[in-house]
């Protein structure tokens, strides 16, 4: 389950009516730029029209004992950020997506979720504001748990209409709003491959890490190894963008075929020091910025094995160019990933909350300039000029030494399971 709620704030108005159960639910891809699925999705109202304020999604609990805290949670999440953000809802939309199972009868989804739904209304009206509808969504169907009306609101469900053909697609396709497919889909090009040809990968990343630690313990070799990463990591860029053009569903595997195990490795270690990742972050705009996603996604993909963890530093550089770049969906479900695979990640856990917050980007873009144009000029002062430095066998202030993060794992797994044995560090 994702524990991680992902929220937007208010989108640009758009005079657009939805009328009823059909055309909210026709409505939510658009709302959230892809298909939830497995998902709680919350969407309040504000003024006397019902104008679409801020969204909140996580995906729905697996144990139902966990239904009444985190409906609680939701509803003062939705409520509180609405008012941060200066205008408390006046109602909320409740929508709840999941496929049946195997076998399983969409009808038979909607009734074992009703408890949820119900918890989800009476924490909402715990706050003081009303659910104004509460969806069930599963198997090309709704229903509805306010409408008692079996006229409009069946019990064997309604049938959501074709893609494509609702009041909300054809205002979403003028104003040029992209549904990005399901959510499954958009996770699925940034989790670990369980493919053949990836058995190799933790092998490769075993063979770097022993190589590389021993260096990065050194401060000249640490920098030596930021170095080498990041000029690997441009010309895995330049050869990523110099491919071919393909269709969309075979551009992901395109361009894993175009990184070898030995060249993943060595960078999704590199990245696992902050001022390396922090730099790369740097292209996040123009011609670079299309080819770093890529990037990052395919070395996403490659952190398999007892190495997922390792994939939070890639995931988060994949949700900050989603951001940058006007993805917002794409971005929160990225950072959102880079939490499962390290809650604490603290460079994912800022960009999560700020893009949740709604806040603009170019704030950052204007910092991580400012710190290229900067080193840029140190990099133009004469040798002979630049004031002699002590040179310390320590990492800088922030950084966290692989060998260190080794020993404090070793030492937790020992405890935890009675043996040793780690990966190479990583740190947030």
């Amino acid at each position: 389950m994702n524990k991680h709620h992902e929220s937007t704030g208010p989108a640009d108005e758009q005079q657009i009516t939805l009328r009823g159960p059909a055309e909210l639910a026709d409505a939510l891809p658009y709302l959230m730029g892809f298909y939830p699925n497995d998902s709680v999705v919350m969407v309040a109202l504000h003024g006397g029209r019902g104008r679409f304020g801020g969204r909140l999604r996580l995906g729905i609990p697996q144990s139902p004992q966990e239904w009444p805290s985190t409906a609680e949670q939701l509803a003062e999440c939705l409520v509180k950020g609405s008012e941060r953000r200066g205008e408390r809802p006046e109602a909320i939309v409740i929508f709840l997506c999941q496929d049946p199972a195997d076998g399983e009868d969409p009808g038979r989804v909607m009734e074992r979720l009703r408890p949820l739904a119900q918890r989800l209304r009476t924490a909402c009206g715990a706050l003081d504001v009303p659910v104004l509808e509460a969806l069930c969504i599963s198997g090309g169907r709704y229903w509805s748990y306010c409408c008692p009306d079996p006229r409009c609101c069946p019990a064997g469900g309604n049938s959501l209409s074709l893609p494509g053909t609702s009041v909300m697609a054809a205002a979403a396709t003028y104003a040029g709003i992209q549904v990005r497919g399901s959510l499954r889909e958009m996770e699925a090009r940034l989790t670990p491959l369980k493919t053949p040809s990836v058995a190799d990968q933790p092998q490769a990343l075993d063979s770097a890490g022993a190589a590389l630690v021993p260096r990065i313990l050194d401060e000249g070799g640490r920098k030596e190894v930021a170095r080498e990463t990041l000029v690997l990591a441009r010309a895995l860029m330049k050869r990523l963008r110099e491919a071919p053009t393909t269709a969309p569903s075979a551009a992901d595997i395109q361009d894993d075929s175009l990184i070898s195990h030995d060249e993943a490795a060595a960078v999704i270690l590199g990245l696992q020091d902050r001022e390396t990742r922090d730099k790369a972050a740097e292209w996040m705009e123009g011609p670079e910025a299309e080819s770093a996603l890529r990037l990052w996604r395919a070395l996403s993909r490659r952190c398999v094995g007892p190495y997922g963890e390792h994939a939070a530093a890639p995931l988060t550089l994949a949700g900050w160019v989603s951001w940058s770049t006007g993805d917002e969906p794409g971005a929160r479900v990225a950072l959102g990933l880079a939490l499962r695979a390290d809650p604490e990640y603290t460079f994912a856990q800022l960009l999560h909350q700020a893009c949740n917050q709604g806040l603009d980007p170019e704030t950052l873009r204007r910092c991580l300039r400012g710190e290229r144009s900067h080193r840029t000029d140190r990099s133009a002062v004469p040798r002979a000029v630049r004031p002699p430095t002590v040179r310390r066998k320590r990492a800088q202030p922030g950084s966290v030494r692989p060998g260190t993060a080794v020993a404090r794992r070793r030492a937790r797994e020992s405890r935890a399971e009675g043996r040793g044995g780690a990966k190479s560090g990583r740190q947030p």
